[in-house]
């Protein structure tokens, strides 16, 4: 059984207020080339199709277009819903799209039944879990642990039906603990939404999505594919992917990627601005890449943005690095605080005002406080 894992499209994301559309149009092209190369037996999408819960209307059409392209090549896609998602858009005439092969994850009820397909070693089990919170499951199980990510998707897991013989698959969508976040991912509250990878141990290959880099989490069948295109700087050092996943006998599973050669990548440069005029340093680059450039001249150079456009005209972000920046750093402090979670920034504010930590049980309260806030708020 081979299988395509693709996830987290975001499709009618803006980046830096640059549209993405013509970047993600390319994109999907190019998946639909590839997995019409590859001949597998099904494509699996792990949620965040939207960047918006109320996509723009290019982005549903968009979507609506690779969907009908991969029915055309393959017997089955399976496709949930993410953070990002409206879950009842995503599931919107699903039971009539079922019968055509393309399979939407309807929103979450209790109850996950898989969707069963055969090959010359038996039977592989699709178990399409779409992005839950603590409340979504504990409504419908109000008498089990749920208060945490983990207790939750494991409840939810208990309740499934996944044969131990067979060979089985969940798609889902949520945040593994010890998974590598980039910058344009939504930020951790608390560390609250971690999900353990134990909870996976029943699964033969588990197709996460949500975290934009690819990587296995723990088991190498615990897998992000990752975004098919750059979505910050912080990814300008990553190669984006498909994964493929092919799954023999019981137990043996080998995963491989296929890079993507986006229409513009995403990079950063650095020098002077007279360095980078120079046509010694642009003329056997890509200029209309997405680009953050770094100045290090020691005077702000007047209209350096309109400028440097004039040859890279898709600068999406100009910084500084001299000595001016390097004694007051304010986007340094700006760094530093978004890649902090609520809870430590809080846990150092404490510190401060009282000269001590916070005990265990303080921060015990302080994170289920956080948590409820954050639900609230969702």
């Amino acid at each position: 059984m081979k299988l395509i894992h693709l996830s987290d499209l975001h499709l009618g994301i803006r980046v830096n207020e640059f549209s993405m559309t013509e970047d993600q149009k390319y994109i999907l092209d190019r998946i639909a080339e590839i997995t019409e190369g590859e001949k597998p037996d099904a494509v699996v999408i792990a949620g965040d199709i939207y960047d918006k819960t109320v996509p723009p209307a290019e982005a549903v059409q968009l979507f609506d277009d690779f969907l009908y392209r991969l029915s055309l090549s393959v017997p089955r896609v399976f496709v949930i819903s993410g953070n990002h998602d409206s879950p009842e858009r995503i599931a919107f005439g699903s039971r009539l799209i079922d019968k055509s092969g393309i399979y939407l994850s309807p929103v979450y009820d209790g109850k996950v039944t898989p969707v069963s397909l055969k090959d010359e070693y038996g039977t592989v089990n699709f178990f399409m879990l779409p992005f839950v919170r603590p409340s979504s499951v504990r409504r419908f199980f109000p008498d089990e642990n749920t208060e945490t990510y983990t207790e939750a998707v494991r409840t939810a897991v208990s309740h499934m039906d996944i044969p131990a013989g067979d060979r089985n698959i969940l798609i889902t969508h949520q945040f593994v603990t010890g998974s590598v976040r980039s910058d344009s991912e939504d930020i951790s509250v608390g560390g609250t939404d971690n999900v353990d990878a134990t909870v996976f141990e029943a699964f033969d290959y588990t197709a996460l999505g949500h975290i934009h880099g690819p990587q296995n989490v723990g088991k190498e069948n615990v897998r992000y594919c990752g975004t098919p295109l750059k979505y910050s700087f912080s990814e300008a050092g990553q190669e984006k992917s498909v994964t493929v996943a092919e799954l023999k006998e019981k137990g043996n599973i080998s995963i491989r990627t296929v890079p993507l050669l986006p229409l513009h990548d995403m990079r950063e440069i650095r020098g002077t601005y007279m360095e980078l005029m120079q046509k010694k340093t642009y003329e056997n680059t890509r200029t209309d890449d997405y680009l953050r450039v770094i100045l290090t001249d020691e005077e702000d150079v007047p209209d350096a943005v309109m400028k440097l456009r004039t040859v890279y005209p898709n600068i999406m972000r100009l910084d500084y690095d001299n000595t001016r920046t390097r004694t007051v750093d304010v986007s340094e402090g700006t760094a530093y605080m978004e890649k902090r979670t609520p809870l430590e920034l809080f846990g150092e504010f404490y510190e401060k005002q009282n000269g001590k930590p916070m005990s265990d049980i303080q921060t015990g309260y302080v994170t289920d406080l956080i948590r409820k806030l954050w639900e609230e708020q969702e």
